[in-house]
């Protein structure tokens, strides 16, 4: 009984010790455990700091090189053509529109001063423009007759827009507004009382342009079929009127109806 006694006892030593032990090594590896994930959020976190401070140093670096971007209108330049803007204003005109203009009418565009020739400039690029001229009633060509009735404005001018472009990058952003309303503003000056429309063309199938034109108050006044060739195809246009100075549109029994029957038949 003594012997059994004595095994018990120092079984139950053995035991105990040996919980002991293990829980002191667990205490040990849960330690190191920790200390390991401490150093590694220390180094990372220092990596980290390290790599802001490299990104900071180089945007620092390159910023003074980085042109600033286009925030708005007030960043832009106005001015009128001259001839040493020729080539530039010919590469805008041969990206932005379908259309090929002759050689002579870029010589005309940028150097004779019966056209307005504006362009909004960015750090000195050609960023939009718009080429337009004030003619007398009389000159307008056949197929835009009846924008005006003769007999009532016989001695009045138009304005014509011939072209209105802006940098793809610079679209949606205002430019082609400020262009035409720099153009609007000239034409209902006092000395020039005597516009009594503004009126252009435009592909039936440019429905951005026809939406901004019509933002801006131009009325939908003929449907001129084939009138484009674009890549030696015939292309339909509209003309698109504003009238200005107490101008108004021949007076007739259709002329009320006449834009949504027109745009009833070739818009929707």
């Amino acid at each position: 009984m003594r012997t059994e006694s004595i095994k018990r006892k120092r079984f139950q030593q053995e035991k105990t010790y040996n919980k002991k032990n293990d829980r002191i090594r667990n205490d040990k590896e849960m330690s190191c455990i920790v200390k390991i994930a401490t150093r590694n959020k220390a180094n990372k976190r220092k990596r980290y700091s390290a790599s802001k401070d490299s990104n900071r140093d180089h945007h620092d670096t390159t910023s003074q090189y980085l042109s600033p971007l286009f925030t708005s209108t007030a960043d832009l330049q106005l001015r009128f053509l001259c001839p040493s803007d020729l080539d530039q204003v010919k590469d805008l005109c041969k990206e932005w529109f379908p259309i090929q203009y002759p050689e002579a009418w870029y010589r005309d565009i940028t150097s004779d001063p019966r056209f307005y020739s504006l362009a909004a400039v960015y750090q000195s690029k050609l960023v939009g423009l718009l080429i337009a001229e004030v003619k007398r009633s009389d000159a307008i060509n056949k197929e835009d007759k009846g924008i005006l009735d003769g007999r009532m404005y016989s001695n009045c001018t138009v304005g014509y827009i011939l072209s209105l472009g802006v940098c793809s990058s610079f679209r949606r952003q205002g430019v082609a507004s400020l262009l035409l309303d720099s153009f609007l503003n000239h034409v209902t000056q006092s000395e020039n009382q005597i516009c009594k429309a503004i009126y252009l063309h435009v592909l039936t199938m440019n429905s951005a342009a026809i939406r901004f034109y019509e933002k801006h108050y131009f009325r939908l006044h003929s449907f001129l079929p084939y009138y484009y060739s674009v890549d030696g195809k015939c292309k339909d246009g509209f003309t698109y009127v504003l009238y200005i100075n107490g101008g108004h549109p021949p007076w007739g029994l259709l002329y009320p109806f006449l834009e949504k029957i027109l745009k009833y038949r070739f818009i929707h």
